[in-house]
């Protein structure tokens, strides 16, 4: 060791006995949290950037390395938790506005059913009136009339029915667009789990790594000291 070395040695030692009680916290009570629980990101994060920053001023690579792996797993993970819960929300959103849609779809559909009731029973109020008056006219006139009351029932009947075929096509493209509309948003809130799910895999492979890594540093310090 160079002289020159000495005092970031120094400094080194009395850091890490100075992070011997933030690491027993991290051992004992944040490692029993949640792996993504926000207390424990947060203490990984900012533990995690401790150690990169002392070890870059302290010439301590093993312990910025360290410290950086630990940053970019709880980052990861704060991420990955937040694209879940993003996804969760959306699912929630599109679940109600799909049920809102067809609840509306359906009042549509009991709306139409009532006018289309409401026309045929005016319509036959209608030519009852006019059988009536008719029957009253003179008896050369009662078979013309009735004809004509009986054509003009006959044909607002069939524009009722037009009027309920067509609606019920309204009705029932409306419900197939709030069905695919709702569908994009499970397939939307499926792929943000999926890559949720990428990114917690290579949290895990980060730490991983970082164990790795730190086994090596101590077998070699093992094998200097020996």
């Amino acid at each position: 060791m160079k002289l020159s070395d000495v005092p970031f040695a120094i400094l080194r030692l009395q850091y890490r006995a100075a992070r011997v009680p933030l690491q027993i916290v991290e051992d004992q009570v944040v490692a029993r949290l949640d792996s993504e629980s926000p207390t424990r990101l947060i203490y990984e994060r900012s533990f995690g950037a401790l150690d990169v920053t002392v070890g870059n001023l302290l010439n301590a690579p093993d312990l910025a390395e360290r410290g950086a792996a630990l940053a970019d797993r709880s980052e990861a993970l704060r991420l990955a938790a937040e694209l879940d819960a993003e996804a969760g929300a959306e699912v929630r959103e599109a679940g109600q506005e799909f049920k809102a849609r067809r609840e509306e779809a359906t009042e549509q559909r009991q709306n139409a059913q009532a006018t289309k009731q409401k026309t045929v029973q005016e319509t036959r109020q209608q030519a009852e009136t006019r059988k009536r008056e008719a029957a009253k006219n003179a008896a050369d006139r009662v078979t013309a009339v009735k004809d004509r009351v009986d054509k003009a029932a006959s044909q607002r009947t069939a524009a009722v029915e037009n009027a309920k075929k067509t609606e019920q096509a309204n009705i029932s493209a409306a419900e197939k667009t709030v069905t695919k509309a709702a569908q994009a948003k499970l397939d939307d809130a499926a792929d943000k789990r999926g890559e949720a799910a990428g990114i917690r895999k290579d949290a895990d492979r980060l730490d991983a790594l970082a164990d790795v890594e730190k086994e090596k540093r101590q077998q070699a310090r093992a094998a200097e000291t020996s």
